[in-house]
């Protein structure tokens, strides 16, 4: 088995078509976690190109007959001392190691291929992964089946969410009667559309306590690159829900030519009461049945929408690997008590309720200005 690492865009055309087709042949092969487009080579090549720690592992062998061709393909992120991270962690949805059937290797071994004392994962997707046994935790990424179409989507809502989803369409129908009448944009391709979005989630992370993930520019620039990026298989989709030719929720997430990943969703608060944001995405997973996709992945997460939309759930895993490494050893006790503690307060009502009011009041002395 040989690995060559090198920066996302330095791979030849034909490893960059070797990633993508094994992502397409995944579905067919019992492994559809793999369709996600946060595995989809376009989001690692964007972040590198924002990030100059992004690295790319071409593994070839391990499994495959052809040794010259890829067998597999790990994105990671590297600092100058060797800990290793998931490309996008803590921003990514999705992550782990995309390869061809039967492909199997050393995690530990990996690492040192890689330079790496220690490789840190928060949404390792499930499956036949190197790293599946290094695993701390599991949790539920609820999932909305859209593959048999529109109609057979809403009848299966509902079916599991009645209530939810009745009174779901009649604040729709009142925001349509006192707003003007809705309109919504799948793929909107307006850039300015996007900025208002940033807009509400800048002020939404403010209002909630939460640091401003577009404070930092490099997210505002990898944001505003994959929204230009389209190819056969991966876009940066924003879509758009206007009443009265005025918007009032929007999402920006990825798209493979499976799954839409949900990612920045927010709305207008004026308009609030109207619940604008599940309106939105009752429109999303209803075009994106039409557009022949398989699922729409909402992502980890507790949420009640998110519980009221689900068809299913996927498992993620967070966790470390490691090697025999000083390194190693000192990324870790840094940030195991961090991640135990934040997984006890979301998991406990008890905590995360209290928690949560005591962020909100926070936000809500911020200075209204950008973090």
């Amino acid at each position: 088995m040989d690995t060559d690492v090198c920066r996302p865009g330095e791979l030849t055309r034909a490893d960059r078509e070797a990633w993508s087709a094994l992502q397409a042949a995944a579905a067919g092969q019992g492994l559809p976690e793999l369709a996600n487009p946060f595995l989809a080579p376009e989001f690692t090549v964007a972040v590198g190109q924002v990030r100059r720690d992004t690295r790319v592992a071409v593994v070839r062998g391990g499994g495959s007959t052809d040794t010259g061709s890829p067998a597999a393909f790990l994105p990671f992120q590297r600092s100058r001392f060797g800990v290793g991270r998931a490309v996008g962690l803590g921003l990514s949805d999705c992550q782990g190691m995309v390869a061809a059937p039967g492909f199997h290797c050393d995690g530990p071994g990996l690492l040192r291929a890689c330079g790496l004392a220690v490789w840190e994962f928060d949404h390792l997707v499930s499956g036949p992964q190197p790293f599946a046994g290094y695993a701390s935790g599991a949790f539920a990424s609820p999932v909305i089946d859209v593959a048999d179409g529109p109609e057979a989507f809403w009848s299966a809502l509902r079916a599991r969410s009645p209530n939810f989803t009745r009174r779901t369409l009649g604040k729709g129908r009142k925001l349509g009667r006192e707003a003007g009448e809705l309109v919504y944009v799948h793929d909107e391709r307006d850039p300015r559309m996007l900025e208002v979005l940033r807009g509400w989630k800048s002020a939404q992370y403010r209002r909630t306590g939460r640091g401003d993930r577009f404070a930092r520019p490099w997210i505002v620039e990898l944001v505003d690159r994959l929204f230009h990026t389209r190819t056969d298989r991966f876009a940066g989709q924003l879509s758009v829900l206007y009443a009265g030719g005025r918007p009032v929720a929007a999402h920006f997430g990825l798209r493979s030519d499976r799954v839409l990943s949900t990612w920045f969703p927010a709305y207008d608060p004026a308009y609030g009461k109207y619940s604008p944001g599940l309106l939105l995405h009752l429109r999303m997973a209803e075009a994106s049945a039409a557009q022949g996709l398989a699922s729409v992945d909402m992502g980890r997460g507790a949420k009640a929408y998110k519980d009221a939309l689900k068809s299913r759930e996927l498992t993620v895993h967070e966790g470390w690997v490691t090697r025999r490494h000083p390194v190693a050893l000192g990324r870790r006790m840094h940030r195991a008590p961090v991640r135990a503690l934040r997984n006890a307060v979301v998991s406990r009502p008890e905590l995360f309720g209290p928690a949560d009011r005591l962020l909100k009041r926070l936000g809500s002395f911020r200075p209204k200005g950008r973090n």
